[in-house]
């Protein structure tokens, strides 16, 4: 089975994060956290300040590894590398994605994750638990 290896932006303000939903493909208008793959030589970090930047027309601070998840596709093994990022400034456009939201503790199972993804809720769950003491 070919493995996709690829990074993913939890990018935090205050108490949400941000989602975005997917316009194209097999998956179209499921959410997940902003990304995507790694070029060769390429460090996650600098994979991942790339790929905001395409995606989003957006700079951000990676600031900590969250977790890697490796999920099996019907078509592929994803391996997905997570960092907890901040925006360096506000300015956030949609270039790929159909929409995007700010979701907080109470609504974070408001979207329909991808499979890989939603992986990461109960981690970013506990984040939130944590913001709250």
């Amino acid at each position: 089975m070919k493995t996709i290896e690829v990074v993913a932006a939890i990018i935090r303000k205050g108490d949400k994060i941000f989602a975005t939903q997917r316009g194209y493909g097999d998956w179209k208008d499921w959410w997940e956290f902003p990304g995507g793959k790694m070029e060769p030589g390429e460090t996650p970090e600098a994979a991942l300040v790339r790929e905001i930047r395409e995606e989003l027309s957006a700079e951000i601070r990676v600031d900590a590894f969250l977790h890697t998840v490796d999920y099996d596709y019907p078509q592929f093994h994803l391996t997905m590398h997570c960092y907890l990022c901040s925006l360096a400034s506000e300015a956030l456009h949609l270039n790929e994605h159909e929409a995007a939201r700010w979701l907080g503790a109470t609504d974070l199972h408001s979207v329909r994750w991808l499979p890989a993804d939603e992986e990461l809720l109960p981690l970013i769950e506990a984040g939130f638990a944590e913001l709250a003491q």
